[in-house]
């Protein structure tokens, strides 16, 4: 790496249920119980004067247990009885929570609502959620956990409910809604490449991928809908985060509560039931892991999988690949005759370029080594050593013409982040070389990378075959030389059984290449593990949020699925 360095659990109480009058009953130690009737539970403060507002102190310091609890109590207490604006004034962004709370009756056709406020951890409260949808002759129950957090608000310190659209339902994002009627999608049913149905009971990471099939296929599949109360997306960054202009794919609309069920129409897919099993076991109970395992020859997905079920990191991620986009950068360096094989090549402790000075891990150097030497250890100062020989957009054009990245154009059946490599220039250029800067990958970028090496070209990822719909698959615009492809699959191959990734692809047999990364990640205490492979057809990548060195995090898991694909 260069030398720049790129909550709490909950705990449940028995459940004091609301009862129909005005009232929240909050239980839990410190969390007395109130009760809020009348007009004024949820109105702004109108018996204070402006001018007597305005003599008052800025409240500030942290908040107390009494303003958390009579906070959470007004703004609880106010949605129960249907006081929308009351709720929406206990809040710091009246707008949008009126917005929100308005549809959550109206759209969701939420009834009955009980809240009942459970121990309050600081600042946050959790609460449980009962209530009943109804949507023309058809109900169900609904039942759900929730928190809230209390701030003070801008300007006079009040204490208000920080308001965010998960609020509401922790599956929304801000800029969500929720809205119960007619799906606006039928269901599918999915099956694998064996004609089995696929289903997120049996493969729990494959939950988002079936919204997002359901999401691109419903409507052509042949199914008709149900009714159903379901989260409709807003703008969707699709970065996990709802950060905008991310670059991230789309988020699928999802669906939390069936009142009647449509007929399901029937989709194909390309996984492997055999290898996606063995995808979910190795990345059970690793939250930050990810991983995807594809056929290099013909871009066909057989397994994906991520140890957190609530976002797809795997295909829409958008992380610091760290030095595993040295396989891009190498094959560049190789064509430009900036690097060979078995030649001498710089690996000193530090290389300084555009104001920032680099180092490798451990501030090692390889003292008269090898550009292969140097590939297989992961120096970072071999690759930043030759920054001053190259254009600002070198790395972005061969990212996009032989590794068919960063062109946002694949179309693989469900949304995906498809890479980033920007142009950049001075530093960040020097270290979008070893991967950090502002390049970013996710599992099934890095996959399609090692697979392309092992193919010779590249070959569009894709879950859905291109003949269900017709549609194109993206293209590279060019292939590496023959000499270039032969020199990148050397020093993957040497990687894999002498370099950084020897350990992990120990036992791996056959033809074998591999590449490690590790990238840091401000306000991270250990960085982001990378592992890229191939073995005969196969080609894999995963990724460890947090893990440490690549070897050692993600390595493990990509080898054991390269293993179980024989």
């Amino acid at each position: 790496m260069g030398s720049r360095r790129a909550a709490a659990e909950r705990r449940r109480t028995k459940p004091a249920v609301i009862g129909s009058v005005a009232a929240v009953v909050v239980a839990g130690a410190g969390f007395g119980v109130y009760a809020v009737y009348g007009g004024d539970a949820g109105g702004e403060d109108t018996a204070r004067t402006k001018s007597a507002a305005a003599a008052e102190k800025v409240k500030s310091g942290p908040l107390t247990a009494a303003e958390v609890t009579s906070t959470a109590q007004r703004f609880l207490t106010a949605w129960q009885k249907g006081d929308v604006a009351g709720a929406a004034a206990a809040t710091d962004d009246a707008e949008a929570a009126k917005a929100l709370l308005t549809g959550y009756a109206k759209d969701a056709h939420v009834k009955d609502a009980t809240f009942t406020a459970g121990t309050p951890a600081g600042a946050k409260v959790p609460f449980a959620v009962k209530a009943t949808v109804a949507y023309e002759k058809t109900s169900e129950p609904l039942a759900y956990d929730s928190a809230l957090t209390v701030v003070r608000r801008a300007g006079d310190g009040e204490p208000r409910v920080d308001w965010h659209a998960a609020v509401v339902h922790p599956e929304l994002r801000d800029g969500d809604r929720l809205v119960t009627g007619k799906a606006g999608d039928p269901p599918v049913k999915a099956l694998d490449r064996d004609g089995g149905e696929i289903t997120a009971a049996e493969y729990p990471s494959l939950g988002t991928v079936l919204d997002g099939l359901r999401d691109k296929y419903g409507k052509k599949a042949g199914g008709t809908p149900g009714i159903e109360l379901r989260v409709v997306r807003g703008e969707k960054a699709g970065d996990g985060k709802g950060a905008k202009g991310s670059g991230a794919g789309e988020v699928a609309d999802k669906t939390l509560l069936e009142l009647s069920k449509g007929t399901p129409g029937t989709l194909k897919t390309t996984l492997d039931p055999a290898l996606q099993a063995a995808a979910e076991q190795q990345v059970d109970g690793k939250k930050g892991a990810s991983v995807v395992l594809m056929r290099a020859s013909t871009g066909e997905i057989l397994a994906v999988a991520n140890g957190g079920h609530g976002f797809n990191t795997a295909f829409l991620g958008s992380l610091a690949p760290g030095s595993t986009m040295k396989v891009v950068t190498a094959s560049m360096l190789l064509e430009k005759d900036l690097a060979s094989v078995n030649e001498q090549h710089p690996c000193p402790k530090y290389f300084t370029y555009g104001g920032w000075k680099f180092q490798n891990d451990d501030k090692f150097e390889i003292k008269d080594g090898t550009f292969k030497a140097s590939f297989a250890r992961s120096c970072n100062t071999a690759f930043i050593s030759q920054a001053p020989e190259l254009k600002d957009d070198d790395l972005t054009r061969q990212a996009k013409e032989v590794f068919g990245l960063s062109m946002n154009n694949w179309s693989v059946g469900v949304s995906t982040f498809d890479g980033r490599v920007p142009v950049q220039s001075k530093a960040q250029m020097a270290a979008s070389l070893i991967g950090q800067g502002g390049v970013r990958m996710n599992p099934l970028n890095m996959a399609s990378v090692s697979a392309t090496v092992k193919s010779g070209s590249f070959h569009q990822p894709y879950l859905v075959a291109p003949s269900v719909d017709g549609r194109k698959l993206a293209t590279a615009s060019r292939t590496m030389s023959g000499s270039t492809l032969a020199a990148l699959r050397e020093l993957m191959s040497y990687t894999a059984a002498y370099g950084t990734a020897a350990e992990a692809m120990a036992g791996v047999s056959g033809d074998v290449g591999a590449k490690t990364g590790s990238a840091e990640v401000d306000g991270q205490e250990k960085p982001n593990g990378w592992f890229t492979a191939y073995r005969g057809d196969l080609a894999a990548a995963g990724v460890v949020q947090q893990g440490g060195h690549g070897g050692d995090t993600a390595g493990p898991i990509v080898a054991a699925l390269l293993k179980a694909g024989g």
